[in-house]
């Protein structure tokens, strides 16, 4: 029986949904999914310059998992711009290192407790939790 998989700490969820093609209508040529946690990688190597062994360290991981997390985010991002898809940010197997919140009309992220009741950029009360860290 294989080893039940790490969950891998993410800092900053993503601050939108996804990312469309320019020129193309909908979404004709599909989508690709990019999990929270490959979203990550991409956010720490190529965003802020971290070196791998340390963005692997701060996820929780192995450098080598790590190593083919990014590999496969890299690849799933050259596939959408070659073939004209749509990239989406969803599931995973992640805990956030903070409590994030999303506002539901706006789908403007909310760090923090304190600041869950309404969002600041549209006013709006209808806000729900992304998910609940351990």
């Amino acid at each position: 029986m294989p080893r039940p998989r790490k969950k891998r700490k993410i800092c900053n969820p993503p601050l939108m949904k996804g990312f469309r093609p320019f020129g193309l209508p909908g979404c004709k040529n599909g989508y690709v999914t990019l999990s929270f946690e490959e979203y990550e990688s991409i956010r720490m190597i190529n965003y802020l310059d971290m070196q791998q062994e340390d963005a692997a360290r701060e996820m929780g991981i192995s450098r080598p998992t790590f190593t083919r997390l990014y590999n496969k985010a890299l690849k799933q991002i050259a596939g959408s711009f070659v073939e004209g898809k749509t990239i989406v940010f969803d599931g995973g197997d992640y805990n956030l290192t903070d409590e994030w919140y999303r506002c539901r009309k706006c789908y403007k992220l909310i760090k923090g407790i304190e600041n869950h009741t309404r969002c600041d950029n549209c006013n709006s009360y209808n806000i729900n939790e992304l998910i609940k860290i351990n």
